[in-house]
């Protein structure tokens, strides 16, 4: 086993943390799921003819998805473009 301090390419006590894999620190994903589950909620709300403010809430949750939607869009775009406040590797 390796000591700490001892191997190749590493300044300090500890060694560098390598990247996680794409598919989880993707954000369409759990985008799409989240606003998908709203979506299927509002379509059974208003089948069943339910409280009001469940469907309102079903409603702002599908309406902030694609709002998520838009920014995810947006961020990936400056991203790609090399905007300075861009997240980076989206």
């Amino acid at each position: 086993m390796d000591t700490p301090g001892k191997t190749r390419g590493v300044t300090g006590p500890f060694r560098p943390v390598p990247a996680l894999p794409k598919p989880l620190v993707g954000l369409w994903a759990p985008a799409i799921v989240g606003t998908t589950a709203w979506l299927v909620a509002l379509v059974i709300l208003l089948v069943t003819g339910a409280d009001s403010t469940w469907t309102w809430t079903a409603l702002a949750g599908v309406g902030l998805g694609c709002v998520g939607f838009g920014i995810i869009a947006w961020q990936t775009t400056a991203s790609r473009h090399g905007s300075r406040g861009a997240q980076r590797d989206l």
